[in-house]
């Protein structure tokens, strides 16, 4: 798992990259539990089971947007950006590879064909005008 931090406010974590295929078994806490998006990847036996239950609402959250990137297919190259805007990593993503942004900004770029990703974010969405705010570099 690899933990990418703000270098104007080094102890902000913005980015998370890890991979389906680091754990053994057993349950692998990606994101910490201080953050709004959480991530958590499973390596389970046949047979596991859980108490039947349901989630508690919480108070909602208004300012707030992460985002999580989930490689089923293909490749892709992310540009992670800092607090001010400026790159701060480019790592690739391939099969099994995950990506969160907690905070800063992000940029995807395809690799190959046929690249399957599933992308979580927080909700709701109300248009690009409201969504986004674009990064000029």
């Amino acid at each position: 798992m690899k933990k990418f931090y703000s270098k104007v406010e080094p102890k902000k974590l913005l980015h998370i990259v890890t991979s389906i295929y680091e754990i053994d078994s057993g349950r692998l806490d990606v994101v910490p539990e201080n953050e709004y998006i959480q991530l958590a990847i499973l390596n389970m036996n046949k047979g596991k089971t859980f108490i039947p239950h349901k989630h508690i609402i919480k108070e909602k959250i208004t300012d707030i947007a992460q985002e999580s990137w989930v490689v089923f297919e293909g490749k892709v190259k992310c540009t992670f950006y800092d607090l001010d805007d400026s790159i701060l990593v480019q790592p690739i993503l391939e099969k099994g590879d995950i990506s969160i942004t907690l905070r800063g900004g992000h940029n995807y770029l395809i690799l190959s064909d046929n690249t399957k990703v599933l992308e979580y974010k927080t909700g709701p969405y109300l248009g690009q005008e409201f969504d986004k705010k674009f990064i000029n570099n």
